[in-house]
Formats: C-alpha cells, structure tokens, sequence
C-alpha cells in the first residue's frame, strides 16, 4: 500500500468492517487510509462479525464513549442442536444433541425468556478484562475462568426466518449485551444447545440508517485524493443527532468558553445535549441540570469552517 501522510482529520466514519478482521485491524487500516492522526472505534465486533462500526477521527474521538452506549440492531444466525467453547464458530464443539420438535410457540416463549431487562453471563472469550488481562487470554491458556454476570437490556429479539436447525434472528439491545450469550442461553431454554454462526450488526444509534463504507471502497477512494476520503466522513456533530441542540448567544458562548456553567432558565430541557456556539461551532456534549444549568461534559476545539 502506498505510504500516505497523516492529517488533522475530524469526523465519523461508517465503515462497513469486514469478516475476519478485530474492530483495532479495521480501526487502523481504515485510519491509515484516510490519513487521519487520531482515531478511535465505539465498542468491538467480534472478528467473525460483520457490519456497522463507527469510527471516530479527531475531535469526534470525544464521542466514543458516548457512542459506546448506544443502541445497537444485529441480524444473528443461532445453529441449534450444537455447543462450541467460544459459544461461535471459532471454537471446538463441546456437544452435539438433537433439536426437539420446536414450532413457532415453543420458540417465541424461549425468546421471551431473553426479551426486557435481564442478567447475561457474558462468554468466557470475551474481551472483558480481570486484573487488566482479557477473558480471553485466561482462557486459551487454559485457566480456569469465573465470568461475572452483568444485567443488560434486549429491547427485541425476534426471528426472522427458520431453515432447518438454523434460525435468523433480528437483536435489538443496549450496551454491553452479548449476542453469543443470547444464542448459548436461548439453546438451553430449548434444551438443544446452540451457538452463533454468523452476526452483522445494523445500526448503532443515531446511526439508524447507515450509508456505511467499506474498506475497499476508501481503498479506491484514498488513491483518487483527499477530497473523496473526505467526502467519506460525517461531521463530529452527526454523533449528537439523537440528543437535544442547545445554541448559545454571545455572552452564553464567552461564559462556556470559559469552562464556567451557563444559566439556560426555567423550562430548559434536562439531559444530554449538544451545545452550539454563537459563530456556529459546536462546542461541546454538555448536560443541563433540574436547575437549568448547563454543564460540559466534553469540549471540543474543531477548527473554524
């Protein structure tokens, strides 16, 4: 590939991540391709994953922990009837027992079981850290690994089609839900096993309708020039589209400046939102308390238009 300069770059990238390859490979081959200084990604993809993952360059880097709690859509291919280590393809199979006579009731009560708020024990390879060391690496050594169960919340899990023992599946769920752990849970409620055979995920909040890009195509993009690259990316302030707008006036914008809360009033909106200076610029992620008091929980320092 040929070597290419990097630049201060600001902004989102959608990038459509290819089968086989971590969330950091995708990160840095599509960083390495846009030029971009500084990035980062909004929570892994498992490598046989595919799918949606948003990338954030420069100052949106301030967002990906924001984004990180998003909700996230997947369409999940669950075998049933089979067991592997890893609860995916990856791994060995542990154990192979027959698929009960299941109609679409019997399946849809299981379902039910993993809809709503729920307590998960996410899979033993996983990237969750203990003492700093990843779950997995404890595991492929051999360790013995206790796994903390966590709640987590399943807005909709529905099938979409059935072909034999394998059943697609559409996931809604919030952060930190394992859709693995889904298909090992919903496997025991039939009293078959199962595990994952293929994921990709849709979208991620506010992304709900993703014109996403793939590595190929900044590939080609990248040996046109920068306006294409460019042309690839959303600005820092479309990771805020979901939440509130809040646009200062000239003494509001000095005062924020300042780092130094700024009185909204009686009726202001409470929570999240993103907060827009007098010259037009985004300034910040910022929270307005019961009192209307807007607060930033984030700054940005984006360069003029």
């Amino acid at each position: 590939m040929t070597r290419r300069s990097f630049r201060d770059i600001h902004g989102i990238l959608l990038l459509d991540k290819p089968l086989g390859l971590s969330s950091n490979q995708a990160l840095q081959a599509a960083r390495r391709l846009v030029g971009a200084a500084k990035g980062g990604h909004t929570g892994s993809l498992d490598p046989l994953a595919t799918g949606l993952l948003p990338l954030c360059f420069g100052e949106a880097t301030k967002l990906a922990g924001w984004l990180l709690g998003s909700r996230k859509a997947y369409e999940a291919e669950v075998r049933l009837g089979v067991t592997t280590t890893t609860a995916d393809l990856e791994g060995e199979v542990v154990d192979t027992r027959p698929v009960p006579p299941l109609d679409d009731a019997a399946i849809d009560a299981a379902l039910a079981t993993l809809r709503g708020h729920i307590v998960q024990i996410p899979p033993a390879y996983s990237a969750i850290k203990q003492d700093g060391v990843p779950l997995y690496v404890r595991a492929r050594r051999g360790e013995a690994v206790d796994v903390p169960s966590r709640e987590v919340d399943v807005y909709r899990l529905d099938v979409i089609e059935r072909s034999g023992d394998t059943l697609r599946l559409f996931v809604e769920c919030g952060s930190g839900t394992y859709v693995r752990s889904l298909a090992v849970d919903l496997g025991a409620h039939l009293g078959c096993g199962a595990h994952l055979t293929g994921l990709r995920r849709l979208w991620v909040e506010p992304f709900m309708a993703p014109s996403m890009v793939t590595i190929d195509q900044l590939r080609e993009a990248a040996d046109t020039g920068p306006d294409p690259l460019d042309a690839c990316l959303l600005p820092v302030d479309a990771g805020l589209a979901h939440i509130p707008r809040v646009e200062l006036d000239k003494p509001q914008t000095r005062v924020l400046g300042f780092g130094q809360p700024v009185p909204l009033g009686e009726g202001a909106t409470t929570g999240r939102c993103g907060v827009w200076g007098a010259d037009g610029r985004l300034m910040a992620l910022g929270e307005v308390a019961p009192d209307g008091m807007l607060r930033v929980l984030r700054g940005f320092n984006l360069p003029s238009a």
